[in-house]
């Protein structure tokens, strides 16, 4: 006996078709027009479409940063994810310099075990290669830690140097794991950011005004030039402007393996339409790298469109405005960076997507399930709704109606970045290994029943 959802619409990356889905256990076991509802559970999914589970492959919860924590652990931040859509999280493991990353791998195993209600991957966030990096990073893959993150930003916190980067790469060129690089010259940001606190400049809105869109496709123009050096691919984390975009459609042209993400934040909000100016209510849109100025919106869909860029995460790392962000309110280099969104990213990018004509429902599936389950090494089991895949699936109702507020949503922080945004389309049924978590808004597992997943290393079909 198993669960038929029938009447549906499957949407996968590259088709759409009506059909039916049977799950048995935890996994997908048919997938076609007629299936014989008798000895089976049936789900009527009428006016719905079928997807596979979301997946949001840039989330910051339980994380250390500038004094603090993110609001959301990964009890609530699952919770949350799930809710909207997404059945499948990676987030990141910090190795902290001068240990080995098994410790950090270990530390986040312990944040998750027992909270994760969706299931997790990590990726490992590199500071310090010290004398056994090198072999450290082969222990992790063995570990199904299948991707590493290098930072060029953050002095004296995350940055570390090109040698660094570059013999990261020629690792990953051997692993088959691979670097995603958070791209921006943070050198150059840092006498920036200087000269403006010695001119007075400490509100909310020169955290943007000191990180130009410059330093940013310098820095992706160059990671993209070590990983050509290195004979390995590079993936460019929360991707911003059309500056940084003309770098990778360049590489791609070029036939390189250049990957990159963007996030809702720089699809659908501006500098100059989001920030004020002159409010310290412009720290609830501190994140890194910043809001840009309005025109590089369609550039950055086009580019979703037309496979420059390949996923839409969330980079989701809240912090309370009241008694987290205020930590900056007389410098905003102390205001912790990040903002909430893993709950409403299935929301935002179908609205605004799909809905206003810039993607296909196909494309929707692909930049938020499909493409990341592939470069993150979890396709097919992840990220498709086939015959043998999990049964991660949310049965989507394109005409439902929701208002994004702080006062509904599940994250644990107190504002939204996109408060009163109207969008039409959300989940009603999620499902996560067959069984049925959320259903109208209202989450029904345990925490705790998410699973780590071990990822494949050179998982995605690199061109």
């Amino acid at each position: 006996m198993g669960l038929l959802i029938q009447n549906g619409t499957v949407v996968t990356a590259d088709k759409t078709t009506a059909a039916s889905v049977l799950i048995e256990g935890e996994i997908i076991r048919e997938v076609r027009a007629r299936i014989d509802p008798r000895g089976h559970t049936v789900v009527d999914a009428a006016g719905m479409l079928i997807l596979p589970g979301g997946i949001d492959a840039h989330t910051h919860l339980d994380m250390p940063f500038g004094g603090t924590t993110s609001a959301d652990d990964f009890e609530t931040g699952t919770r949350a994810a799930a809710i909207g859509g997404t059945t499948t999280i990676v987030d990141f493991a910090i190795q902290a310099r001068g240990t080995k990353m098994r410790d950090a791998l270990d530390t986040w195993w312990k944040k998750a075990e027992g909270k994760a209600c969706i299931d997790y991957g990590l990726h490992m966030i590199v500071t310090d290669l010290g004398a056994s990096g090198l072999e450290d990073m082969d222990d992790m893959v063995r570990e199904g830690v299948a991707s590493f993150k290098l930072f060029m930003a953050y002095p004296g916190v995350l940055m570390v140097d090109d040698a660094t980067i570059f013999k990261a790469l020629q690792q990953t060129a051997k692993n088959g794991a691979l670097i995603c690089m958070h791209a921006e010259n943070g050198s150059v940001i840092d006498v920036i950011v200087q000269q403006a606190l010695a001119e007075g400049k400490t509100a909310p809105i020169y955290h943007a005004l000191t990180r130009p869109t410059v330093a940013e496709a310098e820095a992706v123009q160059r990671a993209i030039a070590m990983a050509e050096m290195a004979g390995a691919p590079v993936y460019i984390v929360h991707l911003s402007s059309e500056d940084a975009l003309n770098q990778v459609r360049e590489a791609r042209d070029r036939g390189l393996p250049a990957f990159a993400e963007t996030c809702p934040q720089y699809l659908l909000l501006s500098l100059e339409e989001t920030m004020n100016h002159n409010s310290f209510e412009d720290a609830k849109w501190v994140f890194t790298p910043p809001l840009r100025e309005k025109r590089n919106q369609p550039k950055l869909w086009d580019g979703l469109k037309d496979d420059h860029l390949q996923v839409v995460s969330t980079d989701h790392c809240p912090f309370c405005f009241a008694d987290q962000k205020i930590l900056g309110v007389n410098d905003f280099t102390k205001i912790p960076n990040g903002g909430p969104g893993i709950e409403n990213r299935m929301q935002l990018i179908h609205h605004h997507g799909v809905n206003e004509g810039k993607i296909s429902l196909n494309r929707f599936v692909e930049i938020t399930a499909t493409a990341p389950a592939r470069i993150f090494g979890m396709y097919p089991k992840k990220g498709t709704v086939a015959p043998g895949s999990d049964a991660d699936l949310v049965i989507w109702d394109p005409k439902a109606e929701h208002i994004i507020s702080a006062k509904t949503h599940n994250m644990r922080v107190d504002y939204s970045m996109f408060e009163g945004f109207r969008v039409r389309g959300n989940a009603k049924q999620v499902y996560s290994r067959g069984e049925l978590i959320v259903e109208n808004g209202k989450y029904l597992g345990k925490p705790g029943r998410g699973s780590y997943l071990r990822r494949a290393a050179r998982g995605g079909a690199w061109q």
